[in-house]
């Protein structure tokens, strides 16, 4: 038995030119790739300002729990980075609020909160 004819790629004529067609698709997704890129580090900044404010916001708690300034042990236990811009309220537990900063210039800032209470130490 004979094995059925296939089609020989090399054979085939060239249905359209596609000449640079590689370079186009490239030229129009490397912005696509950079926003991305730019996307996902922004969330990161944003994480890491988030997870900097539960840290100095539990530092802040601990402090108010012993009888210490709970407000200078908040902002003393932030990157400093981030001390510029933070606000701690120690009005209804200890709440530090800071602005992650923008990576692109002209984009505003994210601001997160982070809250903390541990008691008022006084045994109760």
């Amino acid at each position: 038995m004979r094995e059925p004819d296939r089609p020989s790629f090399a054979c085939m004529a060239r249905v359209g030119e596609e000449d640079g067609q590689a370079s186009v698709e490239l030229v129009a997704a490397v912005p696509v790739v950079l926003l991305v890129t730019l996307v996902v580090a922004q969330l990161a900044v944003a994480g890491y300002a988030l997870w900097s404010a539960g840290v100095a916001a539990r530092a802040g708690a601990r402090a108010g729990y012993v009888g210490g300034d709970a407000r200078a042990a908040a902002r003393s236990s932030l990157p400093s980075a981030l001390r510029a811009g933070a606000s701690v309220d120690d009005s209804n537990g200890l709440s530090v609020r800071v602005q992650a900063p923008a990576l692109v210039p002209g984009i505003p800032s994210v601001p997160v909160t982070a809250k903390a209470d541990l008691g008022t130490g006084d045994g109760s």
